[in-house]
């Protein structure tokens, strides 16, 4: 089959998947809340009973990761975010606001296109699916080439849970022929309603292209300070724990640590007692070779791959339990090419005299390349972590917490997420971590409150002068125009009318207005 027909193919079978998906979100629509939480409550079940399964499958598929991290995540991504959800109103009455007297009415989109990585290609999969669902929507997954294997079994085990539990089949399906061309169709599909996008930089400016809302996720150049009053033992374990989770294919792991010269020994001595390895000048050059590719951006050879095979590949030799490599730096950009992301247990470490150098540091550090993402500072001064928090150009600021765990909501108090929002410093439509309330239409009942603008026609309605036809709209010529509203008035009955305010006229008007219905 030449290249020209196997997109024809692919093609065909996005229109397939789309028009199913459609008929299939139809009859979800329709569904109760208690439906629908049933329809999500197994869907959860089955993708965490699934969670070791996919997880090999993941990591043999693309070389990526740690199977006992994409287990972790696989389970996150099923019964955490569940438990996190399954409270939410996402059908008919969703919130009512006696004071205001606003109530809101959730809409699902319709179908919506899910972009999948093959960094974390089984839980994302399956964490944009169960929030999908839980707001009335179907998702049409466009995997990764390099995770589509996986990325299909995933969106089958969904969709087959779905069904089990009485749901239309087609709510979840994923492209079996994977090309850029099929992926195009499907964003820029007239049915397709709005694009959920995790992956390259490329690809998520694509799906902002298509002309459809699309969340995406920014790039994340996390830093990690470390302040003088910090606990330097256990930020350490902290940074070390979240940057070789999964081999550091978490898009919120740490980047580049930076501490201040008081502590710089301390945290260097933790460090390399925990796993850390130092390289000296030569091997951070090699290293640097190795990671980075010559034109910028990482080289896909050690995504997701260990600190002693990153060290082989650079031929660099490192003590046997080493479980990250730290890199020297004085300064940010192109000619410190690891002061980029990194998707992988590499880290630049930065020494500043104190924390307001620091957090210039820290500011550039995320200008290249991390805007909106996420910052995690280790601390034990609130005016400190509090003056982090105000200058930060990001959208998640954790404190004395993993970056990786505690962005998702692992160990914050986060939503749990797998969708990052960067807000506008990173390009992206909101700053959350995205969920179920993200991918609904809000309508709004709002009931009349009084203190509008009081005319002529509606004061001479209230004084009952009947010399205009004053309609139910207050209008001239109404439903009820030619009728007197009230009767003629004393004068002193006019002088009282005359003193009262227009949110009082209102009242006294709509109670008239009442009687004549």
């Amino acid at each position: 089959m030449t290249h020209h027909d196997q997109d024809g193919v692919a093609i065909a079978a996005v229109e397939k998947l789309v028009q199913k998906a459609n008929a299939a979100q139809a009859g979800l629509s329709g569904f109760s809340q208690q439906d629908v939480d049933r329809v999500c409550e197994r869907m959860a079940r089955l993708g965490f009973e699934s969670a070791n399964k996919l997880a090999i499958m993941a990591v043999e598929e693309t070389g990526i990761g740690i199977v006992r991290d994409k287990v972790v995540k696989n389970e996150f991504a099923t019964r955490t975010v569940w438990n996190h959800i399954k409270n939410l109103r996402t059908v008919g009455f969703i919130s009512d606001d006696p004071a205001r007297r606003v109530s809101e009415i959730a809409v699902p989109l319709g179908v919506i296109a899910g972009l999948l990585p093959t960094t974390n290609p089984t839980s994302t999969a399956m964490f944009k699916a169960l929030i999908a669902v839980k707001s009335r929507n179907s998702i049409v997954f466009s995997p990764h080439p390099r995770a589509a294997r996986c990325s299909m079994e995933a969106a089958r085990i969904m969709n087959a849970a779905a069904v089990e539990a009485g749901a239309p089949d087609g709510l979840v399906s994923c492209l079996e022929t994977v090309t850029m061309e099929a992926t195009d169709a499907l964003i820029h599909h007239k049915l397709v309603a709005a694009i959920l996008a995790t992956g390259g930089t490329a690809m998520v400016r694509a799906a902002y292209s298509s002309g459809k809302p699309a969340f995406g996720v920014g790039p994340g150049n996390v830093p990690a300070f470390i302040e003088r009053t910090a606990n330097v033992r256990q930020a350490a374990a902290d940074i070390l724990a979240s940057k070789t989770f999964d081999n550091g294919t978490v898009c919120a792991s740490e980047q580049a640590i930076v501490t201040e010269s008081a502590i710089e020994h301390e945290l260097l001595g933790e460090l390399e007692a925990q796993g850390a390895y130092l390289c000296d000048a030569q091997e951070q050059a090699a290293l640097e070779r190795v990671v980075i590719r010559p034109g910028g951006g990482v080289n896909p050879d050690v995504v997701g791959k260990s600190a002693p095979h990153i060290a082989g590949l650079a031929g660099i030799r490192v003590p046997e339990g080493v479980r990250a490599l730290l890199v020297r730096y004085m300064g940010v950009g192109p000619e410190y090419p690891l002061s980029a992301e990194k998707l992988c247990p590499v880290l630049a470490f930065y020494v500043e005299k104190n924390w307001e150098d620091a957090c210039e540091r820290c500011i550039e550090l995320l200008s290249y390349g991390g805007l909106g993402h996420s910052l995690v500072i280790h601390s034990g001064n609130q005016a400190v972590i509090r003056e982090f928090a105000l200058r930060k150009p990001v959208n998640r600021i954790m404190v004395n917490t993993p970056a990786s765990q505690g962005a998702i909501g692992l160990t914050t108090g986060l939503d749990p997420s797998l969708t990052l929002g960067c807000g506008s410093w990173g390009g992206n439509i909101t700053s959350d971590n995205v969920g179920p309330l993200h991918l609904i239409n809000r309508k709004r009942l709002a009931y009349h409150l009084g203190g509008m603008l009081v005319t002529p026609e509606y004061r001479a309605a209230a004084r009952g002068d009947g010399h205009r036809d004053i309609g139910r709209t207050g209008r001239e010529g109404g439903p009820q125009g030619g009728r007197a509203m009230r009767p003629q008035l004393t004068e002193r009955e006019r002088a009282v009318l005359d003193s009262m305010d227009d949110t009082a006229i209102v009242r006294l008007v709509d109670a008239a207005l009442s009687d004549m219905v």
